[in-house]
């Protein structure tokens, strides 16, 4: 469902701007898109990081699978991925309503972006790309850690399996969730780990790629 929402969010309104002469939008239905963008790109990230649990449960500790892992917890887990997702969302949201634009108001970019709006500002940014930078370090880096900490117990414990087949095995249910995992971060911080003044068409292009391949 995160993944269908996602998509949902950018592709169709994508699509019909490759379409239509007329590709204007609403400052409300913009920050409206950029609300959900956040969230659900917040979203993704946490849920990417309790898979990586559950794979570490599943591994590391098969017999306490069940309790470890149990329905309660699970509804716990993403209980509080939401909630997170949609109060960062919400700040980031409040923040660019702050931001004054003037001049040429045209977005070079495929959707309604948090640096695309940032550029267009008029009135100093500072503060909130040093929010953005700050909180979103917290809220992509933490879970990072978390899942690169449960790959390397994981690792561990394939290594030590005796048969080949087996390692094999254990390690291919682990392959699709790296995959994701290596290019969500990959293009991530490739896009916000820069100064404002850098970013460009080609980091647009890294923006498509976690908001609509990586899903």
């Amino acid at each position: 469902f995160t993944d269908l929402f996602f998509v949902t969010n950018t592709i169709p309104n994508m699509l019909v701007n490759l379409q239509s002469q007329n590709k204007a939008i609403s400052y409300a239905g913009c920050l409206t898109k950029l609300y959900f963008l956040v969230s659900l790109v917040t979203l993704d990230n946490l849920i990417l990081a309790v898979m990586a649990y559950d794979r570490y449960v599943a591994i590391c500790c098969p017999l306490h699978y069940v309790t470890a892992m149990s329905p309660g917890l699970c509804v716990l887990l993403l209980s509080l991925g939401w909630g997170l997702s949609v109060l960062y969302g919400l700040l980031l949201t409040l923040l660019m309503t702050r931001v004054t634009f003037c001049g040429p108001r045209e977005i070079h970019y495929l959707f309604c972006e948090m640096y695309v709006l940032l550029r267009l500002a008029c009135s100093n940014t500072h503060i909130i790309h040093t929010v953005l930078v700050a909180t979103g370090c917290f809220i992509f880096l933490t879970p990072l850690g978390f899942m690169t900490t449960s790959y390397v117990r994981i690792v561990r414990t394939i290594l030590q399996m005796p048969s080949a087949s087996k390692k094999y095995k254990t390690f291919s249910t682990c392959a699709s969730h790296l995959g994701v995992v290596s290019l969500f971060y990959g293009t991530l911080a490739m896009v916000y780990l820069q100064p404002l003044h850098t970013y460009s068409m080609k980091d647009s292009v890294a923006t498509v790629m976690y908001a609509v391949v990586t899903p």
